[in-house]
C-alpha cells in the first residue's frame, strides 16, 4: 500500500468536509451544491469499495453476530478506516437528502443548520431532528401530520 492509513483518513475526512460545506452553502446555488455533496458521497462510497478489498483483513473472532465480534473486527486499523469511510459516505448522503427534501417542502435553510450539524456529528440524532422539524413544518403548512 503506497498511501498510509493516516493519509487516507485525512483525505476522506477532508473530502467529506467539502460536501458538508456545500450543504451549508446550499441556498446560494441549491441544485449544484446538493449535487456536489452527493458526488462527494459517491466518491466516498467508491473509496469504501476500494478499501474493502485493499485495507480490510479478517480478524480472529471477528463477526457481525455479536458485540464482541464487531469489537474484534475493529481491532484492525484498516477495518476501522473502512468503518469511518462508511460513516462519512452515509451521513453526507443523508445530509444531502435532508437539504433537498427541506427545500422541496419549504423548510427555511436557517432551520436546517442544527439538523445538518447533528447529522454531521451524530448521524441518527441529526436525522431524527430533521424528521421532527419536517413533521412540525408539514403540520403547520398542511394541517396534516404526514
Amino acid at each position: 500500500m503506497t498511501m498510509g492509513l493516516e493519509r487516507i483518513f485525512s483525505l476522506c475526512s477532508l473530502l467529506a468536509l467539502c460536501g458538508w460545506f456545500a450543504l451549508l452553502l446550499a441556498p446560494l446555488a441549491r441544485i449544484p451544491l446538493i449535487r456536489s455533496a452527493r458526488t462527494v458521497s459517491c466518491l466516498l462510497a467508491l473509496a469504501y469499495l476500494i478499501q474493502l478489498f485493499v485495507l480490510t483483513q479478517p480478524v480472529p473472532g471477528g463477526s457481525f453476530a455479536s458485540l464482541a465480534g464487531v469489537a474484534a473486527l475493529f481491532s484492525n486499523p484498516g477495518n476501522v478506516m473502512l468503518g469511518w469511510t462508511h460513516y462519512l459516505a452515509f451521513d453526507l448522503f443523508v445530509g444531502a437528502w435532508e437539504i433537498e427534501d427541506a427545500g422541496n417542502i419549504g423548510v427555511p435553510h436557517w432551520a436546517m443548520i442544527v439538523p445538518l450539524i447533528l447529522t454531521f456529528l451524530l448521524g441518527p440524532i441529526g436525522l431524527l431532528t430533521y424528521a421532527i422539524i419536517r413533521t412540525l413544518h408539514r403540520r403547520r403548512t398542511t394541517g396534516s401530520w404526514v
